[in-house]
């Protein structure tokens, strides 16, 4: 089952004296970009945290935060003035607020709390991850229920498809005739006298080339693929993704071998339909 690379997950855990909050967002990117926004004071655990979203997120343009909030008594604890300040003025330059409302929104700011403390506490290092991994659940939840919907485009998009193909098989016979009574009524205009044998020759060599028996196959067979992989146990939108441009490969050797007009509509129409596959493939895991 594939899953989107876009997706959101928030998760709280409560301490005695603060409130520590994770919040995960992803986009659709080539790789794992990952931006990560926490206080100062626990940067040391970075590396760490950032690794533990990578391994669960894989790929994606993905905004990292934490917020740490005091809810009780902490003395060596202190507001950062300095900072909490700069973020006011700041938020004024964005948007209109009273200052209460600014100040509840600079309170959340990486550094608007300073404290004594050198290390992080073991059991709130754990709270910490606690909170990740829950946001993280939530995130590949949402990632999922997307990939859900995208599987539904795909596969109808993909029934498409094999219906245009059906019709460019059906009209396959029709349009090798057309193109054989093109060329000896181009010889009759011609007025000249011609040797049937070498004439024979000479058309069945031409029709070889606008022959079309094996890009049928392969794009049926490419078609097949495509579905079987998207049922597959893991989201591959990389593997997903090449395997749409062998799709796109056949259906333009196709159109360039048809050289008749009614087979030519029905590539336009699956270029179409390959084109709005592609746009969304650009969101697959």
């Amino acid at each position: 089952m594939i899953q989107s690379m876009t997706g959101f997950g928030k998760h709280v855990v409560q301490l005695p004296n603060k409130k520590i909050t994770v919040e995960i967002k992803s986009l659709n990117s080539k790789s794992i970009d990952l931006n990560a926004r926490m206080p100062s004071s626990y940067r040391e655990k970075e590396l760490e945290l950032r690794k533990l979203v990578a391994n669960s997120l894989l790929r994606g343009k993905v905004d990292f935060n934490l917020y740490v909030e005091l809810t009780g008594n902490e003395t060596s604890t202190q507001v950062n003035e300095v900072a909490v300040k700069q973020y006011m003025g700041q938020l004024k330059n964005i948007a209109d607020g009273d200052d209460l409302r600014l100040l509840e929104m600079a309170l959340r700011f990486p550094d608007a709390m300073k404290t004594d403390k050198d290390d992080i506490d073991e059991s709130e290092y754990e709270a910490i991850k606690e909170a990740l991994k829950g946001a993280l659940v939530e995130i590949n939840m949402f990632r999922s229920e997307e990939g859900s919907v995208l599987e539904k485009d795909f596969l109808a998009r993909i029934a498409s498809l094999e219906k245009l193909l059906e019709k460019v098989v059906a009209i396959d016979p029709d349009r090798q005739a057309t193109i054989r009574e093109r060329l000896e009524k181009a010889v009759q205009d011609i007025k000249a006298d011609v040797d049937a044998n070498r004439f024979e020759q000479e058309l069945i060599y031409y029709l070889e080339k606008y022959d079309i028996t094996e890009e049928k196959v392969r794009l049926a067979n490419h078609l097949d693929y495509f579905s079987k992989t998207l049922q597959s146990d893991d989201s591959n939108g990389k593997k997903l993704g090449f395997i749409s441009q062998e799709i796109g490969r056949e259906i333009n050797t196709i159109g360039s071998k048809a050289n008749f007009a009614p087979m030519q509509q029905l590539v336009v129409q699956m270029k179409d339909e390959l084109e709005k596959i592609k746009e969304q493939m650009l969101n697959v895991l």
